[in-house]
């Protein structure tokens, strides 16, 4: 069985639900280790009063007994406090009352699905649309990936996530081991590893905010531990490096994405951009530099996984830029929704649980089981043939 998910719920309903099907059984769940990848989320230098409201944390309401999955489906539960002060806005009954009172959105936001979705959809009030495509939604793809996380752990494979740039100011790039990466980078307020660059980069985005804007970045993520093998050069929709970009700029406000040195390789010859191959007997295969990001052909060469998104600065700002009313179809300046400065060190950890998600539907693949059990001795003999080839 395919690993699939699905979400429901609106930034200001009572809560997000995620349903998983195709995970194995007698997968141990750390349910402190899911909602502590959900609370990693939250935090970060330019986030706005909703993460001061919000303390968010997994519940698994259907799939998972005493620990451990058991092959059903499984159901996640992501709470939003918030909702006890949006009850009458956004009851599921009709209730009383004009449409000033329901809060009503009448006034399209530049960069938002405001719009567009209220002319797809034919809706006259734009909550129904801002509700649901608000970045809210990435809590449940963060719990979602945060299972697919502790999978792939299980296996040895291990994803780390940090910023490369907010707005103007680059980090350095960090040559460390994964492990120190994690370690370094939760402790940063921006996520980086870059002591000058952090310092800058909070300057900018408290500049940012001052000025009523917002700024956006670049966030990387990098996947150590990874088989040869997940993916296929065979069909395109089956290219692995293909479904994790589409899952990148399926991420909200995130416009590009590379892997490896991605667009830098228009400027090389190929004689710098080519990961020359190597033998030995402790490693096997490999390749002596890694600037194709640990793709060839569509499928994993052994080599990390590494993974850009670019995040263009959230459209909801304090100063607004003109839009027109839908009622009256006269100019007007855009509704201010509550929104934060800068969410690129949230984004890092949202890139994180995206490719994790894929990279784990691409193991669940290539070792597929109906079990923990029988994906890990799939795994093994494989893993000797690899050593054996």
């Amino acid at each position: 069985m395919s690993l699939r998910y699905l979400t429901a719920g609106e930034t200001h309903g009572p809560q997000l639900t995620a349903i998983i099907e195709g995970l194995p059984s007698n997968l141990e769940l750390d349910f402190e280790a899911l909602s502590f990848q959900l609370q990693r989320r939250q935090k970060g230098h330019g986030r706005g009063r909703r993460m001061q409201i919000e303390t968010d944390t997994a519940q698994i309401v259907g799939g998972v007994r005493h620990g451990r999955t058991t092959g059903a489906p499984v159901a996640l539960v992501v709470e939003n406090k918030d909702w006890k002060h949006w009850t009458s806005v956004m009851n599921v009954e009709p209730i009383e009352g004009g449409d000033e009172a329901k809060r009503r959105v009448h006034r399209p936001r530049p960069g938002h699905a405001d719009l567009n979705g209220g002319l797809k959809y034919n809706l006259k009030d734009l909550r129904n649309v801002l509700e649901r495509s608000s970045a809210r939604e990435t809590a449940a793809r963060v719990a979602v990936g945060a299972v697919a996380r502790q999978l792939l752990e299980k296996f040895g494979i291990q994803v780390a996530g940090h910023v490369v740039s907010i707005g103007n100011v680059e980090a350095e790039a960090p040559n460390l081991p994964i492990d120190e990466l994690i370690r370094v980078t939760e402790e940063s307020p921006v996520r980086v590893a870059d002591k000058a660059a952090e310092q800058r980069m909070i300057e900018l985005i408290d500049k940012t905010k001052e000025e009523g804007d917002s700024i956006g970045g670049v966030v990387e993520c990098i996947v150590t531990g990874v088989p040869v093998g997940l993916g296929s050069h065979v069909q395109w929709d089956r290219k692995l490096d293909g479904r994790i970009a589409q899952a990148v700029v399926s991420i909200n406000a995130f416009k590009g994405v590379e892997i490896g040195i991605g667009f830098e390789a228009a400027r090389r010859p190929g004689s710098q951009v080519h990961d020359p191959i190597l033998y030995s007997e402790e490693k096997g295969y490999h390749r002596a530099s890694n600037n194709a990001g640990g793709f060839e052909g569509g499928m994993t060469n052994g080599e990390p996984i590494v993974v850009r998104g670019v995040m263009k600065p959230i459209p909801t700002l304090y100063k607004p830029l003109p839009s027109v009313d839908i009622d009256t179809k006269e100019p007007f300046t855009a509704q201010v929704e509550r929104s934060d400065a800068c969410a690129v060190p949230a984004a890092s950890v949202v890139l994180e649980h995206v490719v994790a998600w894929e990279v784990a539907k691409a193991f669940l693949e290539k070792f597929g089981g109906d079990s923990m059990e029988e994906i890990r001795a799939n795994l093994d003999n494989y893993l000797r043939q690899v050593a054996e080839y």
